[in-house]
């Protein structure tokens, strides 16, 4: 992580640089298309759960209405949650629809806005556990956003939910034309990441089966 960060914040607006630094998410996942492995993009889950297209203005007073109060996101001014919002997509998905699954690989990272939604994984014996009900600002998936990684749980709106969304070639774009901003989002991720990883793996020590 400490290398991300030092190339995000050495790398200026429209840096020059060109090969795999200059669409350092995009290309890490293109490499997972490479082997063989599928990358579930989110224009393609979105037409999968029927999404709706939230209103730009409304998606950005929630944004910053529910990560000013977070303990780690509220770091982040209004101003420059105003300048990341240009880098998201949001959208309102109906209850009961698989917005990441277990098990696949995925290019973008949610945030809830309103609603709840289920969080889920199947133990390799066969038990579902459910790991948490989310709540609005918790974000989904940054993990494989950072890592390209292999999506650890599933994650399913019990209600009506609406959401934002930042894919990797977003984040690619936000490192291209302000990386200060994406600097300070990765490194709050990483933050609010590693707690996470904390809880989950003392649920998952709790279980009698683990």
């Amino acid at each position: 992580m400490k290398s991300l960060l030092d190339l995000l914040k050495t790398k200026g607006p429209r840096d020059a640089r060109e090969g795999a630094e200059s669409n350092l998410f995009t290309t890490a996942f293109a490499s997972k298309l490479a082997q063989g492995q599928s990358a579930v993009p989110w224009e393609a889950r979105a037409v999968e759960v029927a999404a709706t297209r939230l209103p730009k203005s409304r998606g950005t007073r929630l944004l910053q209405s529910v990560w000013a109060q977070d303990p780690y996101m509220s770091h982040l001014s209004s101003d420059r949650v105003d300048r990341m919002q240009r880098f998201f997509a949001f959208a309102t998905i109906s209850p009961n629809r698989d917005l990441i699954r277990q098990d696949e690989y995925g290019s973008f990272m949610i945030v809830l806005l309103s609603g709840t939604i289920g969080v889920d994984r199947r133990q390799p014996w066969g038990e579902h556990l459910r790991l948490a009900e989310t709540r609005p600002g918790d974000i989904l998936g940054e993990m494989s956003l950072l890592d390209s990684g292999i999506r650890f749980s599933t994650c399913t709106t019990l209600t009506d939910c609406e959401v934002a969304v930042l894919s990797a070639e977003a984040m690619d774009e936000m490192m291209e034309h302000d990386a200060p901003l994406a600097a300070s989002l990765v490194a709050l991720l990483a933050r609010k990441l590693s707690l996470r990883l904390r809880v989950v793996s003392s649920r998952l020590s709790d279980n009698p089966h683990g």
